[in-house]
């Protein structure tokens, strides 16, 4: 039997972090540094930081900076925090884009569009959420439990829920048989 220690983990966190990839190590770093502080298990961290640098990569990318500030300018906010029920909750928001965060279907040779996808596979729950001054959050319930002796088994399965299928496993595509019209 395996003792469980809970420890205070900061109930809230949040900081300002430069359009741009500039600030996403340092929230990076910060967000790590925190939950360690607060008992959180490696590979639920591990998920969060993950999270975190895609949530703020697709903020730059695709929304703009908070306030009045031009494109490339200005700040984004990211915050997390773990609630009294212990889920670990990743919010990231910036001043709207044109379009409304959604997983996309990138082809195999794509250099990005797997953010979304890759946080789904992740994480216990996401979202998006609009406020009246045209701000947009994305939010992530990382794990439901940060307390619980499992938290991150998501992991173990990562690849299988994000990769495609094999190809022996795809109905009506057999190469062998392309292989007995060369005898």
């Amino acid at each position: 039997m395996a003792l469980v220690v809970a420890q205070e983990v900061p109930t809230s966190s949040s900081m300002a972090v430069p359009h741009g990839p500039a600030g996403v190590g340092e929230a990076r770093h910060r967000m790590r540094t925190q939950l360690r502080g607060g008992g959180v298990a490696e590979s639920v961290i591990d998920d969060a930081v993950l999270i975190l640098s895609e949530l703020l990569s697709n903020a730059c990318k695709h929304g703009r900076p908070l306030g009045d500030a031009l494109s490339g300018d200005g700040d984004v906010r990211a915050a997390w925090r773990v609630d009294p029920a212990g889920r670990l909750i990743v919010e990231v928001t910036d001043g709207g884009g044109p379009t409304r965060p959604a997983p996309a279907t990138p082809s195999v040779t794509a250099h990005g569009g797997r953010g979304l996808n890759i946080i789904t596979a992740l994480a216990d729950d996401w979202g998006v959420r609009d406020d009246i001054r045209g701000e947009v959050t994305v939010w992530v319930i990382v794990h439901e439990d940060v307390h619980d002796p499992d938290a991150g088994h998501r992991r173990d399965d990562f690849a299988t829920r994000v990769a495609a299928p094999a190809v022996s496993r795809i109905p009506g595509l057999d190469f062998a048989d392309a292989f007995d019209d060369m005898d």
